[in-house]
């Protein structure tokens, strides 16, 4: 499966989009390159609520993997988002090209570093990384997967998915300019956190809240008056995440002054007067004489 990101992650194909290496190859033969931003956090959390499900494709017994692919430092909050998608077992492979900040890398690979990191000069070189990176990929699953059949038998349950581990219901209540209240219903076990995620449809840095499991409403607050918010509610458990919440709203208009009024005019004054504007601190007060012709 493949995902590109930008400031908004898109995926490209799902992990049951095709059934051999030559249609696979062809399809990244025709992939277009899409430029943007470097919201890093918020493709790993897609692709955790995206790509890694099973009606995208993911079987339930497959060991998952996840190699990240960067040319540049992350504008959000990456390590948060990592450590989410490593704490359900998910392995994360990290590789840098130019501008890519290697500490970063680290931070959001998987142990051991030394297998999990890489870092080239120039996207030519990454050509270097594929014979090293497909020994480790390879030896990672068939160790993985010995792990799992030498223990204990895994649990026939899906891991992220369903009314057990889903909150349902998001309501997005009291929106002003500034605010919105969000109130979601938990799920049949409560998860040990809820991350929630929220930042402008058309373009601006996502910000994130982590909730304990016991809380099941949030206030969101500083938000920009006039604009359409993307929110998304993700439950985390110690080995398992459900299904994200979403819901979309715009924030309302500042609050204008009403009722002008002109009095106590002279030849060289007037008063003018108005109904307050909710919220606003100061006024900005213009006035010009009027266009030649035009009414007094």
């Amino acid at each position: 499966g493949l995902s590109q990101y930008s400031s908004d992650p898109r995926t490209e194909w799902d992990l049951s989009a095709y059934s051999t290496r030559e249609q696979v190859l062809e399809a990244v033969r025709n992939l277009r390159y899409k430029g943007g931003n470097t919201f890093t956090g918020l493709a790993l959390t897609h692709v955790l609520e995206q790509n890694l499900k099973p009606d995208a494709g993911a079987r339930l017994e497959a060991e998952k993997l996840v190699i990240l692919l960067t040319d540049g430092k992350s504008q959000d909050d990456a390590n948060l988002a990592a450590q989410t998608l490593k704490n359900l077992g998910i392995e994360i492979f990290a590789i840098g090209v130019k501008n890519a900040d290697e500490a970063e890398l680290r931070r959001v690979a998987s142990e051991p570093l030394e297998l999990s990191v890489y870092n080239v000069l120039d996207f030519p070189l990454l050509g270097s990384l594929l014979g090293k990176l497909t020994r480790v990929l390879c030896a990672r699953i068939t160790e993985r997967s010995h792990k799992e059949s030498a223990g204990s038998a895994v649990k026939d349950t899906p891991v992220n998915t369903g009314p057990q581990l889903s909150p349902t219901d998001l309501k997005i209540s009291a929106v002003t300019s500034k605010s919105m209240h969000l109130a979601w219903s938990p799920p049949l076990r409560p998860p040990k956190k809820y991350r929630v995620v929220y930042y402008p449809s058309k373009g601006g840095t996502p910000k994130e809240v982590v909730l304990e499991g016991a809380e099941s409403s949030l206030q969101l607050s500083n938000l920009t008056s006039q604009t359409e918010y993307l929110v998304s509610v993700i439950p985390v458990y110690d080995a398992a995440a459900g299904d994200g919440l979403r819901g979309v709203t715009s924030t309302l208009p500042l609050s204008s002054p009403r009722s002008l009024r002109v009095s106590e005019l002279s030849h060289n004054s007037l008063r003018l007067s108005w109904k307050a504007a909710q919220g606003a601190t100061h006024y900005l007060v213009l006035c010009s004489a009027a266009p030649d012709g035009a009414e007094d």
